[in-house]
């Protein structure tokens, strides 16, 4: 195993910033000391002056090779972990899928299967639960015993993934006494189906269609009873891809009242609207996600949530579909567009131009993209920051250097990007997983296979 020396950069954590050298040897941070103040050697030296030197990202809400509507995320594992390293992210958590009639745990092999030795980064899983019943109640305790410890729920859906508030109480008052969390998909599902016939029936077909019918009222519905079902239960509840700031506002409340309860959003919230939903010539399509995006106006809520730690982190709900055969499946019924959107590698970059922006602060870049997301899912302090002990999953980023995202430089294996054309300042130039190189200087030079199951422990704001 090589030594690593980075000198010269401004270390960046959540807690902290300062200009130090950080020695890294057996794949983990040996020692973090003011320049210059060590003599320490090392077979590899890393000169970061003039640079950033975070910790890796960490992407807590990704969907590789997804089955959905008939068809399957274009990423996998291998070329979604390389895309995610390019884009400074070093640690995914994917979700794996109960279907209905089966095992958790058969759900769980699959996933570790289509995983195993082709990811690129480390990886965790979360489960999610279709089916909720004595034996999935049972089999809970055993996940979260050997590192699958978060489990999601979905109000949405019905007939795939949808379950009722008696199941969701059940799986709740479970996760309340084995540790586990909940995390939910807060879309009133049953109510949006009504609205998506009707719409049909009008003859709206078009992409913009699919944000109009699903309701911010039924998200911040939904996200309301999710709330006092996780009282009722005793459990803590964590909101996935937060849209609406009338779901926020839910949210918010239940904070302040002492609730456990926290929220994510994603970048397409912060940073795309319903004027992308509505772009011409079925392109639309390309902007279909659940929960869906919003009016601009949404936007500023989302931001003052993120400020003011109603919201706690930023991850990407990456699920990509390719628009040439894959969201075309719509055309005509936009009931029928995959749901999901590309995004792995675009994460860390555009909240650094948050950063740039004005709209958050260096640490706080850190905190809401890799500090937090280890600490929800049990993976902190060995991912998310920058200390002796922890893994060496850590970033050189050129703060100063301009890019221009595109689909023709991009990494992921979908054919669009949803942020075409935007100018950003700031740009990843060298990925260290567990001390190894994965990204050189703007060349990838890691491999399939070396990203490591990593088991986690329960959630570190309930302890």
């Amino acid at each position: 195993m090589t030594r690593t020396l980075i000198t010269g950069g401004l270390v960046i954590t959540a807690a902290e910033e300062m200009h130090a050298d950080v020695l890294v040897e057996n794949g983990r941070v040996e020692a973090v000391a003011t320049p210059g103040s060590q003599q320490w050697t090392a077979d590899r030296v890393i000169d970061a002056s003039q640079k950033y030197v975070i910790p890796g990202g960490v992407d807590a809400h990704t969907h590789m090779e997804l089955p959905f509507g008939g068809t399957f995320a274009s990423d996998t594992f291998e070329t979604g972990t390389k895309a995610a390293a390019w884009g400074g992210t070093t640690t995914i958590i994917d979700f794996a899928v109960q279907s209905k009639g089966t095992a958790l745990r058969s759900g769980l092999d699959a996933w570790h299967a289509k995983a195993d030795g082709n990811c690129a980064i480390d990886y965790a899983f979360h489960m999610i639960v279709s089916d909720v019943n004595e034996s999935t109640l049972k089999e809970m305790d055993g996940l979260v015993a050997e590192g699958v410890s978060s489990f999601k729920l979905f109000m949405a859906y019905p007939g795939v993934f949808y379950s009722d508030d008696g199941q969701i109480l059940r799986a709740m008052q479970r996760a309340g006494e084995n540790g586990g969390l909940i995390m939910m998909h807060a879309e009133n599902g049953i109510a949006i189906d009504v609205l998506v016939q009707q719409a049909l029936a009008r003859g709206e077909t078009d992409p913009r269609y699919h944000g109009e019918v699903r309701k911010a009222l039924l998200e911040a519905e939904a996200t309301h009873r999710a709330i006092k079902l996780a009282q009722v239960a005793g459990a803590p509840l964590y909101v996935v891809h937060v849209s609406a700031q009338e779901a926020l506002a839910e949210l918010a409340r239940a904070r302040h009242d002492g609730l456990p309860v926290f929220g994510e959003t994603c970048p397409q919230y912060l940073f795309l609207s319903t004027e992308n939903l509505a772009e011409p010539d079925f392109e639309g399509a390309k902007y279909v996600c659940s929960t869906p995006l919003r009016p601009r106006e949404h936007q500023a809520a989302l931001w003052r949530g993120l400020c003011m730690n109603d919201l706690q982190v930023v991850s990407t709900d990456h699920c990509p579909f390719c628009f040439s055969g894959q969201k075309e499946l719509g055309r005509g019924d936009f009931s029928k567009i995959p749901n999901g959107m590309p995004g792995v590698e675009n994460r860390m970059d555009l909240l650094h131009q948050a950063v740039v922006d004005g709209h958050i602060s260096r640490r706080r870049w850190i905190e809401i993209a890799c500090a937090t997301p280890a600490r929800m899912f049990g993976l902190y302090p060995k991912k998310g920051t920058i200390a002796p002990g922890c893994d060496a999953d850590i970033v050189i980023y050129d703060p100063h250097a301009e890019q221009t995202v595109s689909a023709a430089t991009h990494h992921m294996n979908v054919d669009y990007s949803a942020y075409e054309g935007k100018h950003l300042t700031g740009r990843v130039e060298t990925v260290l997983s567990r001390g190894e190189l994965v990204i050189t200087e703007r060349q990838f030079t890691g491999s399939a296979g070396h990203g490591a199951y990593t088991p986690r422990g329960t959630c570190q704001y309930l302890d």
